[in-house]
């Protein structure tokens, strides 16, 4: 399985001149954006709106904090206002790794393309009424 990698921009809404531009990483197995805790002053002044318990890959848990709102863009997908997740990375080769999770991906409406390697528009958001 193949790593599928965009250019993003995080915004602070409420103050547009913090502003984040990194590659993150895709992750469908993560809910959130998830940022390292040692980004968050580069986005100024977030809300705090919750204190959560994190699972990682490594089935360690740690403590998140989920904070917002923020502006994201991911390439050519529409911005989303979405909430941000930040925790305890360690930095690889002296660079952290930011995730953009399922819940950002389909508010851009943005789907994996499991055989090219990257992220292509949905043409339609999904809104179907689930069978009872």
């Amino acid at each position: 399985m193949g790593r599928i990698v965009v250019e993003t921009t995080i915004e602070n809404v409420l103050d547009p001149s913090h502003t984040i531009r990194c590659d993150a990483l895709v992750d469908t197995g993560a809910a959130y954006l998830t940022l390292p805790n040692a980004w968050r002053d580069r986005l100024g002044p977030l809300r705090e709106l919750d204190t959560v318990d994190v699972e990682t890959a490594n089935q360690s848990v740690i403590q998140g904090l989920i904070c917002g709102p923020v502006l994201l863009q991911m390439e050519r997908f529409r911005p989303v206002l979405a909430e941000v997740l930040f925790i305890d990375m360690q930095p690889e080769d002296g660079a952290y790794e930011p995730l953009i999770g399922y819940i950002p991906l389909e508010q851009a409406q943005a789907a994996v393309d499991l055989v090219g390697h990257r992220l292509i528009k949905v043409s339609r958001v999904d809104l179907k009424l689930v069978a009872r």
